[in-house]
């Protein structure tokens, strides 16, 4: 699909901000690009759509070389997304979405349903059409950014820094959306961010550079477990040993299979004769077929008893769970640095599966260690 060879960028002076790369890039994978300020990671994607042009080597995108194109013709052909978003403030959503579709000379009607059906990926429905984009928070008016890269279907998108602007929880959302949303549409991404997290948690490959040049490629797992000198170890960090636990991957081999529950029609005087029982403070909330509906804490019960009585009154459904199969390091990431009790592990048709909780991260840590104790026999 995207194919570097012996490219180079040499500026005046002699300085070489890009050297010898040589990288190719397949079809519908997502690549992110890494490494300290100054490394040339951005000046690497901007050579991809010639907003720099390369001094020497050959890029090319489906074999064709493209110096052979029209520089125009090539960046409509090309998805670009930025960290400062760039709508355009006297534009409608649907105007903002549309750019490349209008300048390609796409009729109107099929502009306007391209925009509401891309609308329709991220869960935006046709009424935003037509607001303007300060009537949208920094995260919507990141996913039309985000929409306007797809709008004319190209099948290379670069994306340079684009969630680094936004808070920690819309990113974090942002983040799993944008990746589901590529593995489904099966577009081949070209990311460049200095968020070692970030990378981890996106990329089927990653390219870490220092000074120019290619340090290491390789998908998130060997990087971690092979790191391949003592600058990528540093730049991964120390932190992040847990996640290079060969044996442990997925959330379900170490959660709690059977987490303290309650259901909708049960009482809160219920609610805490359970929470003495178990000794816990939180009780996950399902439903009679155990499907997970939220969950309700000692603080909840204790600020709504007076005036309710029953636990569906109270549940609180704004928690973050997990499907089976995700990837462990991204629930440590939530659970570890964002303070986050506990998880809960949920198939796709939502039934509850299983919890991770800090005791479970707690045993991980001890096995990685000490290799003493099966994970999976955590009390929870």
């Amino acid at each position: 699909m995207l194919t570097f060879q012996d490219v180079s960028k040499i500026y005046d002076g002699g300085k070489k901000a890009v050297a010898n790369m040589t990288l190719e890039v397949e079809k519908g994978e997502f690549i992110v690009f890494i490494g300290p300020s100054g490394c040339g990671k951005t000046t690497t994607m901007k050579m991809i759509n010639r907003l720099i042009e390369p001094s020497n080597g050959t890029i090319s995108i489906e074999e064709e070389n493209i110096l052979d194109k029209d520089p125009v013709q090539l960046r409509r052909e090309i998805g670009y997304v930025i960290q400062q978003i760039g709508l355009f403030p006297h534009m409608t959503i649907q105007e903002n979405i549309s750019l490349v579709p209008k300048l390609l000379k796409w009729p109107v009607e099929k502009r306007r349903k391209r925009a509401e059906e891309l609308l329709g990926l991220v869960n935006m429905d046709s009424e935003y059409l037509d607001r303007f984009p300060h009537e949208l928070s920094g995260g919507q008016q990141q996913r039309i950014g985000v929409l306007r890269a797809l709008a004319a279907d190209p099948p290379l998108i670069l994306m340079d820094e684009p969630f680094g602007a936004l808070d920690p929880i819309t990113r974090d959302s942002l983040q799993e959306e944008f990746k589901k949303l590529q593995q489904s549409l099966g577009k081949t991404i070209v990311f460049v961010t200095h968020d070692m997290d970030e990378a981890l948690k996106l990329a089927d490959r990653i390219v870490i550079m220092r000074d120019g040049e290619i340090v290491q490629v390789g998908a998130p797992d060997e990087i971690l477990r092979q790191p391949a000198n003592e600058f990528v170890e540093q730049f991964i960090g120390k932190d992040r040993l847990i996640q290079a636990q060969p044996n442990i991957q997925t959330v379900e081999q170490i959660m709690n299979p059977e987490p303290i529950t309650i259901t909708l029609e049960q009482t809160l005087s219920e609610a805490i004769q359970v929470m003495k029982n178990k000794r816990v403070d939180t009780l996950l909330v399902v439903n009679e077929e155990q499907k997970l509906q939220g969950f309700i804490d000692i603080e909840i019960i204790d600020q709504s008893h007076k005036k309710n009585t029953l636990v569906k009154e109270v549940v609180d459904k704004n928690l973050y769970k997990v499907e089976k199969g995700t990837l462990l390091r991204d629930s440590i990431h939530r659970i570890l640095r964002k303070g986050i009790k506990n998880i809960p592990v949920v198939d796709k048709n939502q039934t509850l599966l299983g919890i991770v909780t800090r005791a479970n991260l707690a045993d991980i840590v001890y096995y990685t260690i000490w290799g003493e104790i099966e994970p999976n026999q955590s009390a929870g």
